[in-house]
């Protein structure tokens, strides 16, 4: 990570902003990021969860992904694509605020305990740790968001669930066929209705339900996230300045290089710890697909675990990695070209 000085240096020469201005600059311009990219890709999340949902089930209710979509289109119509996407346009919104003000913050803590200057480029290791950080503390942040979304996501799969809606809704009726329920209606709680509904029954701490998958993802996909993001985009500026006998600066990166390393780093993030975040999907789900008797504990993270390796070995850990991956690429490109342009378009 070390660049030669004479054609790469780091943007830390500059008079710094105040603390108050830089993070807002990382909270704004990280919600915007996340916002945009989430609209985009929220449709392959959806499949992705509705994939991961059915990995204990005795008999799958799609063959993959391309079947859930075209039966999710067929049944639900484009309304069903975006089943539940307010909440995770709040929870990229606050995850990537989170992200960006914690990286950046960590950063700068780990240079002055190193006693490194700030005009010393970070080692990748110092760059993966800060990414590891933010990655633990905006899990705390995510999985409440991520609960409430992965059981809107699954609603409709639910036959159960939509029978007691419409028995207590006059004019509204269902036709079931594989699983999926085609309302002519739809009566189906919304996201501040699961929010109260899941607090109402396990507490408050009840939406923390799933933490532990969310904090390995997080803190593992962060670490991988950013500094590959780093690497390859500082490869990227390297190579030019070389090439054209250049000095210039991280700041100098182009829109192009910027979504190139997103798509690397979104490419290696989902592919570094996908199976934490399949089983986080089913203990989520757990209650509108599978529910327990009264009075049964819930499974634990490493209890359900070893129930979808017994059902489907490690195959079933790994349920809707390919449309995830297919969809982080072109997301995470989205979320640094944004992020990155605004931070060269208004620096603070």
């Amino acid at each position: 990570m070390d660049a030669p000085q004479d054609t790469f240096t780091w943007d830390d020469t500059r008079p710094p902003s105040s603390n108050v201005f830089r993070a807002i600059k990382d909270i704004t311009f990280g919600s915007i990021a996340g916002m945009v990219s989430k609209v985009f890709e929220h449709p392959f999340d959806l499949i992705k969860v509705r994939l991961q949902s059915q990995v204990l089930d005795p008999t799958a209710r799609f063959n993959g992904p391309i079947d859930c979509l075209v039966r999710t289109w067929r049944n639900e119509g484009i309304r069903g694509l975006y089943r539940g996407l307010p909440a995770p346009v709040v929870g990229a919104m606050a995850e990537n605020a989170t992200l960006f003000l914690s990286y950046n913050e960590l950063q700068l803590l780990l240079r002055r305990l190193g006693s490194h200057p700030l005009s010393q480029d970070p080692t990748l290791s110092q760059l993966a740790l800060s990414g590891a950080g933010a990655g633990a503390i905006t899990s705390f942040v995510l999985t409440p968001i991520e609960l409430v979304k992965c059981k809107m996501q699954v609603q409709m799969l639910a036959p159960n669930r939509s029978a007691a809606i419409l028995s207590t809704s006059t004019g509204y009726t269902a036709a079931v066929t594989s699983g999926v329920a085609s309302l002519k209606r739809t009566a189906l709680p919304g996201p501040v209705s699961v929010f109260v509904s899941v607090i109402r029954n396990t507490g408050f701490r009840g939406l923390w339900l799933g933490q532990t998958g969310t904090l390995i993802r997080e803190t593992g996909g962060g670490a991988v996230w950013f500094a590959c993001k780093e690497f390859v985009g500082i490869q990227l500026i390297q190579r030019r300045a070389k090439s054209h006998g250049l000095r210039l600066e991280r700041k100098d990166i182009l829109p192009l290089e910027s979504a190139f390393a997103g798509a690397c780093a979104g490419g290696a993030f989902n592919l570094a710890l996908f199976p934490a975040d399949t089983v986080k999907s089913i203990m989520q789900t757990e209650e509108e697909l599978r529910p327990r008797g009264k009075g049964v504990p819930a499974r634990s993270f490493f209890g359900t675990a070893k129930e979808m390796h017994r059902a489907q070995g490690i195959r079933g850990f790994y349920a809707g990695c390919g449309i995830t991956v297919a969809r982080s690429i072109p997301s995470s490109a989205i979320i640094f070209l944004i992020y990155d342009g605004l931070s060269r378009r208004f620096t603070l």
